[in-house]
């Protein structure tokens, strides 16, 4: 694990030189700091087991299969998850989901949110186009740079 000390020797280095975001990964541990807004965000990602470690990830469905480094299919860009934790369809259980199959997006479009450590983060589209798949299903936990959503660019 990193020391405190570390960490806060990072964020000074950050701050003398202006730095937004600093991400850092060794073998075993992953530290992504960013600063703006006056808030700062830390998150430590720790590699997965090489095991599934429960019998529900076992009977994952096959939509949320894909995972990070899996080739995205031609003529398509996904849209990942910028950090690890709960992936949310909608704004609320009892609110419509923010995109679905078939949907325009456009950039800056919100279209899901990650919890992350009780923070709930929008993700948004980086580019215009049309939603193909949805490829997580609310509720589940979600990586680093796991897609997401497959969306037909204009």
């Amino acid at each position: 694990m990193i020391e405190i000390k570390n960490i806060k020797d990072l964020i000074k280095l950050m701050v003398s030189n202006d730095l937004t975001e600093l991400d850092l990964q060794g073998e075993s541990e992953r530290i992504t700091l960013k600063r703006g807004l006056g808030e700062s965000n830390v998150r430590f990602v720790t590699p997965p087991p090489t095991a599934l470690s429960s019998p529900a990830q076992a009977g994952a469905s096959e939509a949320a299969s894909a995972s990070p480094g899996q080739e995205t299919p031609e003529g398509m860009v996904t849209i990942a998850s910028p950090m690890v934790g709960t992936f949310y369809a909608a704004p609320s259980p009892d609110a419509k989901p923010f995109v679905s199959v078939g949907d325009r997006v456009e950039p800056e479009q919100v279209v899901c949110i990650v919890e992350a450590m009780k923070v709930f983060n929008e993700i948004r589209a980086e580019e215009s186009g049309v939603v193909d798949k949805i490829l997580v299903k609310t509720g589940e936990a979600v990586e680093f740079d796991q897609p997401l959503f497959l969306v037909k660019p204009d």
